[in-house]
């Protein structure tokens, strides 16, 4: 029976399995019992790549079949700095779980500056190794080089970030219309986009110091970004209209 090989996000952690990525995403969201309900985003790992970063024997000697036959659901392999350690060229597909246990696979694309449009400001959910949502107007590629390239007191060795819709407060955070934006903390945000967009050299502004375990799907703009300094991998969402056709239950569940 084959092993997998993932990295799960918040909790940050190694972690080996005899589940495919889809019952593997049921199986961390909702348990064995389906008694659980917690989302989960992971990635599937390239084995050879990490093979020497981890204790093989001892993930062939825990990731077996039950008795019965059944397939070995996790052993942990490393919780600890765990993005930091493994080369991004060993991260195949993302997935994304519901806490009801439904799974969309998201292939790596190819970032376009030129895509971003007339968007003046950008509200990022960094995920790992650090979780604050922050307020920008960094592009993607060139927020994720500030924080990793040591030009900022705080240097993070990769980052992995999804960027979120604002709407029309991209364009004027004040008076632009929020109707179709599901925060909680509207006026918070408004004035973190006003600083940057009047404030001189103000590049970047925390809007909530944690993450709060709970992605709303719904509201994610371009997709996911990982990597550091000017090694960037992309992994581009689907509209809502595309996820419907092409996963109708995920489409559903968010």
């Amino acid at each position: 029976m084959k092993k997998y090989i993932y990295l799960t996000i918040a909790p940050e952690a190694l972690i080996g399995s005899m589940l495919p990525p889809e019952e593997f995403g049921c199986y961390m969201a909702t348990g064995t019992k389906k008694s659980n309900k917690s989302q989960v985003i992971f990635f599937e790992i390239d084995f050879e790549q990490i093979k020497s970063l981890i204790n093989v024997d001892y993930l062939n000697r825990k990731c077996v079949a039950k008795p019965d036959g059944s397939p070995k659901s996790s052993v942990y392999l490393s919780i600890y700095r765990v993005l930091e350690n493994i080369p991004l060229s060993s991260l195949l597909d993302l997935y994304l779980t519901t806490d009801t246990g439904k799974v969309l696979q998201l292939k790596k694309g190819t970032y376009d500056p030129g895509k971003i449009g007339e968007r003046k400001m950008f509200l990022y959910q960094e995920l790992c190794p650090v979780s604050p949502q922050v307020a920008s107007n960094l592009p993607p590629h060139e927020f994720l080089k500030i924080l990793t390239d040591g030009s900022l007191q705080i240097r993070l060795p990769k980052l992995f970030f999804v960027d979120l819709k604002l709407g029309e407060l991209a364009i004027n955070p004040l008076s632009g219309s929020a109707e179709h934006l599901p925060y909680g903390n509207i006026s918070h945000l408004r004035d973190c986009l006003e600083i940057i967009k009047t404030e001189e050299m103000k590049l970047m502004k925390t809007v909530q110091r944690e993450y709060t375990g709970a992605l709303l799907y719904r509201t994610i703009e371009s997709g996911f970004y990982i990597g550091a300094v000017n090694d960037l991998i992309f992994y581009p969402y689907p509209t809502m209209a595309e996820i419907e056709k092409m996963n109708y239950e995920f489409f559903r569940a968010i």
